[in-house]
């Protein structure tokens, strides 16, 4: 009774002990998705138009740690017709689900300004979703220069 552990039990516990940190750690919400995974699980497979939505960002961001960006969408929200939320995807970004914002027929307008992080070069996506089930879209391309200059050709 004395003798419980044996030298190799002991060795093999403390190797699995080490290892548990370098285990991969999997996010409560899953962000690993793709942006076309995201986008149909807000839509559940509808048609998503363009137009409706307008998305001002600049074309040039000498930083991604914060680049300003504004949506509006073109809704008279009323009871019966309203926006319900807009979400803003960023491909590059290491969780592309930028941000949800939620409506309702008593929030006066739909819009929203904001700062975001983004991750590199990449074109910005936002989803508009409205009361009648239908879902509107815009985009817009950032280039983030880090302070670099930037060559088109």
């Amino acid at each position: 009774m004395l003798n419980r552990f044996s030298r190799r039990g002991f060795i093999a516990r403390l190797l699995a002990f080490c290892a548990w940190p370098m285990l991969p750690a999997r996010a409560a919400d899953d962000q690993s998705d793709s942006v076309e995974v995201m986008v149909h699980k807000v839509t559940g497979g509808a048609i998503v138009q363009t137009g409706r939505v307008k998305l001002e960002v600049p074309e040039f961001a000498d930083n991604g740690n914060s680049v300003s960006l504004k949506v509006s969408v073109d809704s008279p929200m009323t009871a019966s017709d309203y926006v319900k939320s807009i979400h803003l995807y960023g491909p590059r970004n290491p969780r592309p689900n930028i941000a949800n914002f939620y409506f309702g027929p008593r929030a006066g307008r739909a819009q929203v300004s904001t700062r975001v992080r983004l991750g590199g070069t990449q074109r910005v996506l936002v989803i508009a979703a409205l009361s009648d089930g239908s879902f509107w879209s815009a985009s817009a391309d950032v280039v983030v220069t880090l302070s670099a200059c930037y060559d088109a050709t």
